[in-house]
């Protein structure tokens, strides 16, 4: 009786790692569409916050703003 209690070990493992097999193998429904659309969205409010958000102006140390191409010479050439 000890020998089929032995024997019935390996058989109840083999039957477990069988079943645990098709359990990983399995076909899933859920695939990388959720992921995909909340990085879309991320990269879409990525996009419009740059878009928004204005140039900083440097100033220019002739006392106008680099980035409109001021200052005294600027200024003088103006009607």
């Amino acid at each position: 009786m000890a020998a089929l209690a032995w024997l019935l070990i390996p058989l109840v493992a083999a039957v477990g790692a069988g079943l645990w097999g098709r359990w990983a193998a399995r076909q899933r429904k859920v695939g990388d569409g959720p992921e995909l659309a909340g990085y879309a969205r991320f990269r879409a409010a990525m996009e419009k916050s740059a878009l928004e958000e204005p140039s900083p102006e440097v100033a220019d140390p002739d006392g106008g703003s680099a980035a409109t191409g001021g200052g005294p010479a600027a200024a003088s050439t103006r009607v």
